[in-house]
């Protein structure tokens, strides 16, 4: 099958390219770009007007699949990814049974491979048996399997010598290892950030320093070892700082971030409950412009979702009962481009670039370009076109999302994958 995507304001960052060209696409790759392009077998999308780039690709996903699949399953998750843009997604290993061992990192990818929307999955496995923190899983038993990187994302590893040693583990097997960053002890089960919001609502709420001390013990282990390690979700401007300062020294460590961290305070903790209550939690004013001012000098290296589905029935909880996380595949590039480009802080061309070619290097996948050769992953999207998010619209079971009602410019149009249409705005 060919396709010919015709006019497009193309940007792939990873290949150096931005302006208006056409991509042909043959058996799945990238056979051809330039200007004018005529083929007239092939199947044609008029993308004038519209941004193409390289397959949008997040690095933390839950999809509740196995076990948990009254939250979301690898069918609606992946449902959910196409709409929102993304032609690869990493899963994290916090399943019921927890993605520890090679049957259940193959079960993923076969599942996804057999029923899910064409959109890549790529299981993350889980660091340590059961993410308890005591034994170290068989790292290269899960590669074998198909496993991309290796995390017990959502229960931090507490023992600094099963850290170090899973670091140097790692290393050997070229994997990264994905590390939620915050002190049990510290923070508990509490619902929100401690500070004023906490103390206005009467409860405990999970400091700062928390999230803070684990990423310093986390780039002192990557400096010591020499091994790279990856911070997820960092929400804090100190976090943000020691991570830019170890990075100077040349230590082999990077992070990420989501859109709710540069976009709204713990203050939507009063205005929406549940809906707002996350892990790491939303932080005050001064951490939200530190955040954004890592993803502006390049110290946060990636744009992720946490997509993190609940039912609805735990959503309507009380606030210290209810789970932690919201949803965000489908809103993340719109949020992002709200937030960041239109704003003036970030161009698209840098916006791309943090969800495309540095997840997939970080993941060590063939991924995230345009250029020849390549997979044909490609999404296209109108970076102006305004829409309401709509939580009852989503493809995914999850609508726990402080975003509802949200008025945002950026709208996916096509989602491609292997160089076969998995979602149009048109359907």
């Amino acid at each position: 099958m060919k396709l010919l995507i015709q006019k497009g304001t193309v940007i792939d960052p990873a290949g150096g390219l931005s302006g208006k060209l056409d991509i042909l696409v043959e058996n799945g790759r990238i056979a051809c770009i330039g200007s004018h392009l005529d083929e007239p077998m092939a199947m044609t999308i008029d993308a004038d007007g519209l941004v193409v780039c390289p397959g949008l690709i997040d690095m933390h996903v839950h999809l509740r699949d196995p076990g948990l699949t009254y939250k979301e399953d690898i069918i609606t998750g992946t449902a959910a990814a196409a709409h929102g843009g993304f032609t690869s997604i990493a899963c994290m290993a916090n399943t019921k049974p927890v993605a520890d061992n090679p049957e259940t990192i193959r079960y993923i990818i076969e599942k996804a491979e057999k029923e899910g929307s064409g959109v890549q999955v790529w299981p993350v496995g889980a660091v340590t048996v059961g993410e308890q923190g005591k034994e170290m899983t068989d790292f290269k038993a899960l590669k074998e399997a198909g496993a991309v990187a290796l995390s017990d994302d959502g229960v931090p590893i507490m023992n600094a010598n099963i850290m170090r040693d899973a670091l140097m583990r790692s290393g050997r097997r070229n994997m990264t290892i994905l590390c939620h960053e915050e002190d049990i002890d510290m923070v508990k089960n509490y619902a929100v950030h401690e500070g004023r919001v906490s103390r206005q609502l009467g409860i405990h709420g999970r400091p700062a320093i928390a999230e803070e001390i684990m990423i310093m013990r986390d780039a002192m282990l990557a400096e010591e070892t020499g091994q790279p390690v990856h911070i997820c979700h960092i929400s804090t401007k100190k976090g943000v700082d020691i991570v830019r300062r170890y990075k100077k020294k040349g230590v082999k460590i990077t992070c990420e971030t989501c859109p709710q961290y540069f976009t709204i305070t713990h203050e939507q903790v009063l205005l929406q409950g549940t809906m707002a209550r996350v892990n790491p939690p939303l932080r005050p004013t001064a951490d939200v412009k530190g955040i954004l001012e890592g993803v502006k000098d390049g110290t946060i290296d990636c744009i992720v979702t946490d997509h993190a589905p609940h039912s609805a029935e735990e959503k309507a909880k009380d606030l210290e009962s209810a789970p932690s996380g919201m949803v965000g595949l489908e809103t993340s590039l719109a949020i992002t481009l709200t937030q960041l480009y239109h704003t003036g802080e970030l161009t698209l061309e840098e916006i791309i670039r943090k969800m495309t070619i540095n997840p997939a290097k970080l993941l060590h996948l063939k991924k995230g370009t345009l250029g020849l050769g390549a997979d044909a992953d490609i999404t296209i999207f109108d970076p102006y076109e305004e829409w309401i998010i709509d939580p009852q619209q989503f493809k995914s079971k999850g609508r726990n999302t402080p975003f509802g009602g949200m008025k945002v410019r950026g709208k996916v149009h096509y989602t491609i994958v292997g160089g076969k249409i998995i979602y149009s705005v048109e359907e």
